[in-house]
């Protein structure tokens, strides 16, 4: 990938009114970019998540498109100046819809060694490179396996580098402050964020506010951190080392309000949106697990639309008391990852015999065991599918962007309600973390959802029969507890149908696990929309791409890359896996090769294989990582090669 700082075209002297701290006009050229990759990297304690999402609040109020991949290790804190401490986050930024955080980034902002020597590889040749320049001592370069100076000894030629020496600007920029020097050196992300900031044009009182309001209570921090922010700002706008500055103009989105958001945030405004609009209290039972603890903390704040939250002190009493909950008319909703829906599984069970409405929202990550608790994979499809004993089918709902996993738990809470279940929703690590802009809906745009509990008796001889169902939906009754005449028998032993009393006759029990699946299988989901633009011209393309979740956004940026390339493929993406849509066989049948990315060793490929028995083709990867655009696309080449009999483009 060829840097856009190389391509850009100089356009002159940046517009008044837009600069930052102590210039009101720049006097420097400035480039205009249609989008940049930024990677701020450093050891776990230099706060590059915090500079990072601060870097995006600010460019998100500017207008542009993002997309962000936070990168951490899971330790609380492992050894400082250590490859295994490093601590990154990365952002796309542009002027046009971007899917991705991009491939390999233009700019990497290193705050030690162990900082360049981790993500040096990822770099294109012409990328900047800014480090600070005071880390790089001998016993620092060791530490990480240099045998020689990095900045002196001439490796990074392919790059342009700026020794920038962040530390002692910092301490030099505080030194009136009244800080001790170690209380000031931790300003140093600030000054980097400051500079960045002048390089591409964010705006700063955003930031300025932020750090007064987070550093209320100790407000000689926050004004120190202020003040390194605004000498990165000015040493920028000074310093000869930087001879240009970039601006990548607000993208042009439709119209709306719109807010960065991360999909955990995302999710938890989508709980709270459906209890709005279900008119049902929020219940969460949930206990603190990587990477879905968010939703804890941040359901938590907000008791005033009628949320209340239980840290339990296990997963299985997380779900129980959730499953609890719903018994007593609430949306109950338990929070986890992969290894919580394992100790889940039992009550994912009971939910099912019970036939209440759940929500069990896994944010996959890297398995098995604890596996990598700060990656993400989509690790869970078949334990959603088949986790549990006996014949237990559950609904499964899986986002594909961070904006969207609002409209999944929305989605998730209508199914659940309308069709009394427990739904898994399945996000990852990727879609938790990450961030984008969202269009703020109108409450109007939500769909309604409609508990109808039981009022009274349902039979013609007056009595209440708890299993008798829905002709349409085949759900049964929701009755509260401690309604006179409703009372009814629940549990985990087989039910009769209707009745709900115990049952073991055999029949009874094959109708009874033939009528649960038929429900599942019954649940209307829309039909699956595919993008292949010769289908109007009866044209189809040879090629179908077809993903779940959070492979979306590489993948679709492929597609885009195949396409503009002149190469034709077809692509679609599920957000219902269970049910499958209702035309997804003939969609499959339509084309002669069906490729099928996933973080996982091909979980979804062997469901469409076993269904439909098509010979879906995986590509796979397990690194932790989200997939490159590049690399899919290069996989995309070869399957439409191996059709035309070209393997080459």
């Amino acid at each position: 990938m060829t840097s856009e700082v190389d391509q850009a075209e100089a356009v002159g002297d940046g517009p008044e009114g837009r600069s930052g701290p102590g210039a009101p006009r720049r006097s420097k050229p400035v480039r205009r970019l249609d989008r940049v990759i930024i990677r701020f990297a450093g050891d776990s304690g230099d706060g590059m998540q915090l500079t990072g999402d601060r870097f995006t609040s600010e460019t998100a109020s500017f207008g542009n498109d993002l997309s962000t991949l936070p990168n951490f290790p899971a330790e609380i804190r492992a050894p400082a100046g250590t490859l295994p401490g490093v601590s990154s986050f990365q952002l796309h930024f542009a002027d046009h819809d971007i899917l991705t955080p991009g491939d390999a980034p233009n700019v990497l902002v290193a705050m030690n060694p162990a900082a360049l020597k981790a993500n040096l590889p990822d770099l294109p040749r012409g990328a900047e490179i800014i480090v600070d320049a005071d880390e790089f001592t001998k016993r620092a370069l060791a530490k990480v396996g240099y045998g020689a100076d990095p900045l002196a000894d001439g490796s990074l030629g392919a790059f342009h580098l700026h020794k920038v020496p962040l530390t002692t600007l910092t301490l030099e920029a505080l030194k009136d402050s009244g800080l001790a020097r170690k209380d000031a050196e931790r300003a140093k992300n600030m000054f980097a964020l400051g500079l960045l900031s002048w390089m591409y044009h964010r705006p700063t009182l955003g930031t300025e506010s932020f750090l007064r309001t987070k550093f209320a209570k100790k407000p000689a921090i926050a004004e120190a951190n202020i003040t390194a922010f605004k000498a990165g700002w000015n040493f920028g706008e000074t310093t000869e080392d930087f001879a240009v500055s970039y601006e990548v103009p607000p993208a042009k989105l439709p119209a709306g309000r719109y807010r960065n958001i991360s999909g955990n945030l995302a999710l938890s405004y989508g709980l709270i949106a459906a209890g709005q609009r279900s008119g049902l209290p929020i219940f969460l039972g949930s206990y603190p697990i990587t990477p879905a603890s968010d939703i804890l903390h941040e359901l938590s704040r907000h008791k005033n639309f009628g949320v209340r939250t239980f840290q339990a002190e296990d997963e299985i009493a997380g779900i129980g008391a959730a499953l609890g909950a719903a018994f007593g008319g609430a949306l109950g909703v338990t929070t986890t990852s992969g290894p919580g829906v394992a100790l889940k599984s039992e009550t994912i069970g009971l939910a099912v015999s019970l036939e209440l409405p759940l929500l069990v929202v896994d944010i996959q990550r890297g398995g098995p065991s604890t596996g990598l608790p700060t990656k993400t994979e989509q690790a869970d499809l078949l334990q959603a599918m088949f986790g549990r004993n006996g014949e237990a089918p559950v609904p499964i709902v899986a986002p594909a962007t961070p904006a969207e996993c609002f409209d999944a738990a929305l989605e998730a809470a209508r199914i659940a309600v309308t069709y009394r279940t427990p739904v898994l929703l399945l996000s990852d690590g990727y879609l938790a973390n990450g961030s984008e802009p969202w269009r703020i809906p109108e409450i109007d745009e939500l769909p309604e959802i409609k508990p109808d509990f039981a009022t009274g008796p349902n039979t013609e001889e007056g009595e209440f029969w708890p299993y008798k169902r829905d002709p349409h939906t085949l759900a049964r009754p929701w009755a509260l507890p401690g309604t006179p005449g409703l009372e009814h028998r629940i549990g985990g032993i087989e039910k009769q149908d209707g009745t709900g009393n115990i049952s073991y006759d055999p029949a009874n029990h094959d109708l009874m696990v033939r009528t649960r699946q038929a429900k599942v299988d019954g649940v209307a989901v829309p039909p699956l929309v595919v993008d292949d633009p010769g289908i109007e011209a009866g044209d189809r393309a040879g090629v179908l791409v077809i993903g779940w979740g959070s492979t979306y956004g590489p993948i679709t940026a492929a597609v885009r890359r195949v396409r503009a390339d002149g190469g034709r493929v077809a692509q679609a993406h599920l957000r219902n896996l269970n049910p499958f849509p209702a035309n997804l066989g003939a969609v499959l049948a339509s084309y002669d090769k069906v490729i099928v990315p996933e973080m996982n060793l091909g979980q979804l490929a062997l469901l469409l294989r076993g269904k439909y028995l098509i010979d879906a083709q995986s590509y796979n990867q397990v690194r932790g990582l989200p997939f490159k655009a590049a690399q899919l696309a290069d996989v995309l080449w070869a399957a439409i090669g191996t059709l035309d009999g070209s393997e080459e483009r």
